[in-house]
């Protein structure tokens, strides 16, 4: 028998891999290796290695950042609240999952550091849980949780509320901004979820991250009018007038739309704004301005940037049906157009 393997009168083939390799004392006892033996196998020059209080490495060497991740998960599940009873969620590692740059490192972004070279791996948890940092495991506690999503069997936090995490610790403007804006320019999530994420973390009075803000919205607007284009353009709408200024004759600005369709009095608005804005807010600027353009016989279709993103076509649909039904209407009111 290898030393990397527990006398066991428990087969380990139904674990993977990293699995068979990452055990915490109580798997350790359920497979026939006691308390005791588990802690001699693990001193300073035995065959094994104590990760983390009460988890074990078995095998000599470095751990890999496979079993770092899982390590920290089972040593966050086998504390506390959750250690022995039955999980909400029926998962093995409870509601805890994997948050902040080594989240974004499962996912490839090319501006966080490798998962091998961070010191700390982030654990988010619920707020109820009396945790403490130990080794290279941090908690980040917060409540309620979103749902993980698994990464190679590995739950982790949303993009949106890892990169909050991650901005939470640090200090670094340019790192800020890179991380920033490759979420958004690689599509792991929308500007405006995003913003509302930091706002959640109450991260938008730190002035790099505002500064950092500020360029994300800019890259998530020309993000959306680009997806816009291709959608007019790759479902063969007529061609609109782009980046218009409405006005009446002799009057007032009526506000500014994305794409105008001047024949059929069709506009095209992206709404940018982050979830759960406050709702007074909408009323009072947007929405003021959409009943004003509808109350002139402009048909508006608001468009959020996700949905460009997620169902082109179904928006595509949204506004041809708009052009069409342009014939059964009364004719819109004049205004001026200008760009924008």
């Amino acid at each position: 028998m290898s030393h990397n393997m527990p006398l066991s009168p428990r087969p380990l083939h139904h674990l993977s891999d990293v699995q068979r390799r990452v055990l915490t004392t109580r798997q350790l006892r359920e497979h026939g290796v006691t308390a005791s033996v588990a802690a001699e196998r693990s001193r300073a020059d035995g065959p094994w290695q104590q990760l983390l209080p009460g988890v074990h490495l078995l095998h000599p060497g470095p751990a890999t950042s496979e079993e770092r991740l899982l390590a920290a998960l089972l040593y966050t599940a086998s504390r506390g609240q959750g250690a022995d009873g039955p999980r909400p969620d029926g998962g093995p590692y409870g509601e805890a999952m994997i948050t902040g740059l080594a989240a974004l490192a499962l996912r490839h972004f090319s501006s966080a550091p490798p998962l091998a070279s961070l010191d700390h791996i982030d654990v988010l948890v619920p707020r109820t849980r009396r945790l403490r940092a130990t080794g290279f495991v941090r908690f980040v506690r917060g409540g309620p949780l979103p749902g993980p999503q698994y990464l190679a069997g590995v739950p982790t936090a949303p993009v949106a509320r890892a990169l909050a995490d991650a901005v939470a610790r640090l200090t670094d403007a340019v790192l800020v901004r890179r991380l920033l804006t490759e979420s958004v320019r690689h599509g792991h999530c929308e500007a405006a979820a995003l913003v509302a994420e930091l706002n959640s973390a109450r991260l938008l009075s730190r002035p790099h991250v505002v500064d950092a803000v500020d360029a994300l919205l800019a890259e998530g607007r020309a993000i959306a009018e680009g997806r816009l284009y291709d959608m007019v353009r790759g479902h063969h709408l007529p061609e609109p007038l782009w980046n218009v200024e409405l006005r009446l004759p002799g009057g007032p600005a009526l506000g500014g739309v994305d794409a105008y369709w001047r024949e059929q009095a069709v506009a095209v608005e992206i709404d940018a704004r982050a979830p759960r804005q406050d709702e007074e807010v909408w009323r009072g600027g947007l929405g003021r301005k959409r009943e004003h353009l509808e109350r002139l016989g402009i048909t508006v279709v608001r468009m959020t940037p996700k949905k460009l993103r997620e169902s082109p076509e179904e928006q595509a649909a949204v506004v041809r049906t708009a052009l069409v039904a342009a014939a059964d209407r009364d004719p819109a009111s004049y205004v001026v157009l200008l760009p924008r």
